[in-house]
């Protein structure tokens, strides 16, 4: 058993969750984790909202309102999502915590000591009508890289290089469109500079399981030249400084956001009841951390990141703990377009994943993002695709095998599975081929080449559906009842295995076929809502209940077992759905 720790990126309290940040990090992250517990694997994922910064701030200005509302509301909207859409958080919670406090403010100070913090006096723009500093997300401008128009000031959406919001063209509050002037301020550094020869070390040390483009994202980083890194800023909202004297200053949300990962772990322990349980992962040599991200994250999850890791070196460690795990794999996606254009929340062009899961269902839709998940490059969300896709492979493919088979056993044996006799070499050699997909599908799962499993395991099942047509036992059974019994047999021994296949992209579907061929042993443990308490208030969280079977095995199914009545898995969509939604984009602006 290898402990496994699953750590997905904090989504912004700003705004919802749209299908593209869906597929590009928290249902990947939820695919490879339930492939893992699966296998039985000791997994722990972890996530949160991003609770401090400007994102926040931005929000909160925009609506009159405080940055804590901002981030009550949209922390209750994920949840109620990551529910809905099943995503299996061993813990979700926030940054807005005592523990997360601590932690992050642990880590800067032992930065700190080790020697990788210093102070220097900066440039910042400041806005004059507004009376205040501008945090980097308040100012845009163009990219003095790649001279995109509407670059952040901390990084640019279009070439992805991190920014100095001072040298910006042309900046502009974020605000109210105002010139914001330079002006002096003195913050603390992490000191990458000094770090750069341990980060290029770890960029080359068996980095071949890593996806080209983020390996070498990073390695041209660190090849670029680091160079200290403000970690502080003049804010309201977000964690103190824990240096006494320095009022009005809060840890740089992008360095106190990532420290999330291990706080949530700290705080999974704890509610756990087991406090030091969270060293499995984070101390254990032999312990692999995948961090599940966007493309835009790959500076701060594949350079910064380890960095202040490796900096913080034996933070908690105890007698023999030598050094906080650094990143195993940071399999970051591509982005997912809709309909050709860039997904813009602001201009609301995006297919929100609340309603889509609400309309459509948690399957399907998590169905069609595997499917056009952006691993390589990125990819266009199209309603005549997902439609096509829908019906084509989920309905036809899958839930009409499922369908046709259970229910053709259920009535012509009485609700049982039928005896086979012995089987032949058509029957044995399918059973072969698809119990073949627990090591090919298995090995895709294992390197987070999430597409190509969903791909191998459904053309898996177009293989049963083929056996099915040679076969014909709806034809067997009227004058052959001992071979049409066998086939169905067959068919069912199949499903069962490609059930667990398909069981880590389309968990509800699975649970229902498993009730039907097992009875109540689910695959799974469920995902509950729970209330958590401390110096900051109430606040819910999401935990997952560690039951389930834990079966990545082929079917052992027996003749005579009993079977439940089965039902419709999926429904077909109609061609008029995809002129329908794309009519509501029809009037967007570009």
């Amino acid at each position: 058993m290898t402990n496994i720790l699953v750590a997905v990126a904090w989504p912004y309290v700003n705004a919802d969750i749209h299908v593209g940040n869906l597929t590009g990090s928290y249902l990947p992250a939820d695919i490879f984790a339930r492939y893992h517990r699966l296998r039985g694997n000791n997994v722990l994922m972890v996530s949160g909202s991003d609770a401090h910064g400007t994102p926040a701030t931005v929000r909160a200005d925009a609506e009159g309102v405080t940055p804590e509302a901002v981030y009550q509301r949209y922390h209750r909207r994920f949840l109620d999502l990551f529910v809905a859409v099943g995503i299996s958080y061993d813990l979700f919670t926030s940054t807005h915590t005592q523990n997360h406090f601590r932690v992050a403010q642990d880590l800067f100070l032992a930065l700190r000591d080790n020697g990788y913090v210093f102070r220097e006096k900066q440039t910042i723009l400041y806005s004059e009508t507004e009376k205040r500093y501008l945090p980097d997300r308040y100012v845009e401008g163009e990219c003095y890289i790649c001279h995109f128009a509407n670059a952040r000031g901390d990084q640019c959406d279009n070439c992805g290089n991190l920014l100095e919001a001072t040298l910006l063209i042309n900046p502009r509050s974020r605000i109210d469109g105002s010139h914001p002037v330079p002006r002096e301020t003195e913050h603390f550094f992490i000191d990458l500079g000094k770090l750069a020869p341990s980060i290029a070390e770890f960029l080359v040390r068996e980095k071949d399981h890593w996806r080209p483009n983020v390996a070498r994202f990073a390695r041209n980083m660190v090849e670029q030249g680091l160079h200290g890194r403000p970690i502080s800023r003049d804010l309201d909202w977000g964690i103190p400084l824990p240096e006494p004297g320095w009022p009005g200053k809060r840890l740089y949300v992008w360095f106190e956001a990532v420290i999330g990962y291990l706080s949530a772990s700290i705080e999974w322990a704890a509610l756990e009841g087991r406090p030091e349980a969270w060293k499995e992962w984070w101390y254990n040599g032999a312990a692999r951390t995948y961090y599940f991200i966007g493309k835009d994250n790959i500076p701060f999850h594949a350079v910064i990141w380890p960095a202040q890791l490796m900096g913080a070196s034996r933070l908690y460690a105890g007698a023999g703990e030598q050094a906080l795990n650094l990143p195993f794999d940071i399999p970051a996606n591509e982005f997912m377009n809709l309909e050709g254009k860039k997904i813009s929340g602001s201009r609301h062009w995006a297919v929100w994943a609340p309603e889509a899961a609400a309309t459509y269902g948690a399957d399907p839709l998590r169905f069609y993002l595997t499917v056009n998940m952006p691993e390589a490059h990125d990819t266009d969300w199209d309603w005549d695709d997902f439609v096509r896709r829908n019906n084509d492979e989920l309905v036809a493919t899958w839930g009409n095998l499922v369908n046709r088979v259970l229910t053709f056993a259920y009535r012509h044996w009485e609700g049982r599975i039928p005896e086979p006799g012995d089987l032949t070499s058509a029957d044995r050699a399918l059973l072969t081929r698809i119990e073949g997909g627990l090591e090919s599908v298995g090995g895709r799962y294992e390197a987070v080449q999430l597409r190509a499993a969903l791909g191998e395991a459904m053309a898996l099942a177009t293989e049963v559906n083929r056996y099915l047509d040679q076969q014909g036992p709806w034809f067997q059974i009227k004058t052959d009842r001992a071979a049409a019994a066998r086939t169905i047999f067959t068919a069912v021994r199949a499903i069962d295995t490609l059930n667990v296949l398909l069981a880590p992209v389309i968990p509800f579907a699975a649970e229902a076929v498993n009730g039907w061929l097992h009875g109540k042993a689910p695959l799974f443990g469920a995902t509950r809502e729970s209330e958590v308490h401390d110096e900051l208030g109430a606040r819910p969280v999401l935990r997952y209940d560690r039951g389930g079977s834990g079966r990545w095995a082929a079917s052992t199914l027996q003749g005579g077992e009993p079977l439940g009545e089965p039902s419709p898995l999926f429904r077909k969509l109609l061609p008029e759905v995809a002129a329908a939604e794309r009519a509501k984009l029809v009037s967007v602006p570009d």
